[in-house]
């Protein structure tokens, strides 16, 4: 009936491994995409190894409508993005001249190999620029590459964003008074009747009106609605706090 579209995040960097540096783009763009209608189904945390960079990025693209990566896009010895994807996918990186004009426009005579590196892309790199932009958006196929900064990704992202939208997914929370083992057997019958509403069982702790939250989420309101209603029929009312 829907045709949602799909997405995987690779979250790039030695430095979300070893613990120096917490992870918050790959919330933030899980966030975006499902608002978006996109369905995200893998992240994945790699180190900065070419080899490795390469291969992900490549069962990624086979797999999934979209592919996100951030880290490794920079001038240092350790931002081997661009180098692992080009070998994933057995191309040739590549002076790209529109990434050499932002970037000379910038540093004009402190132009160096350490920026000059930054203007090597995959063969095939298309970009997206617009006025004032530092550095453009850069994706190579189906792979859209950020840096790892979370305030470069999320000013990059917001400016591509609209060109993921799909159909959106629409959701409801229950929130009940009781233990999951009280109410299971009741939500696996209603998950088996509604398979095109998928369900979540999450416990909450300290809340003193209730213990867990169920989402129902589903890309039609109307499928949605007849589930809902299957479930609030048969759950015990005294069990349920409040419905969004």
């Amino acid at each position: 009936m829907y045709n949602t579209k799909t997405a995987g995040i690779i979250i790039i960097g030695n430095e979300i491994l070893s613990g120096k540096v917490r992870d918050s783009n790959s919330y933030f763009l899980t966030c975006e995409l499902r608002e978006l209608g996109v369905d995200v189904k893998r992240i994945l945390v790699i180190p900065d190894d070419i080899d490795v960079i390469g291969k992900t990025a490549l069962e990624f693209s086979n797999t999934y409508d979209y592919v996100f990566t951030s880290g490794g896009v920079g001038p240092t010895h350790d931002d081997v993005t661009m180098a692992g994807i080009a070998k994933g996918f057995g191309v040739k990186l590549s002076k790209h001249h529109e990434i050499e004009k932002i970037l000379f426009s910038r540093f004009n005579r402190m132009m160096n190999d350490a920026v000059r590196k930054m203007t090597e892309v995959p063969e095939g790199t298309e970009v997206f620029i617009s006025d004032g932009m530092r550095y453009p958006v850069i994706y190579f196929r189906n792979i859209y590459i950020f840096a790892g900064i979370p305030d470069y990704l999320r000013e990059k992202f917001t400016i591509i964003r609209e060109r993921f939208r799909s159909s959106t997914f629409h959701l409801n929370k229950l929130f009940l008074n009781g233990h999951e083992s009280e109410f299971a057997e009741i939500l696996e019958s209603v998950v088996l009747n509604n398979k095109d509403v998928n369900f979540g069982s999450y416990p909450v702790l300290g809340q003193p009106d209730y213990r867990v939250v169920v989402t129902a989420e589903s890309k039609s309101e109307q499928l949605l609605k007849k589930a809902m209603d299957e479930l609030l029929n048969i759950l015990p009312h005294t069990m349920l706090y409040k419905v969004e």
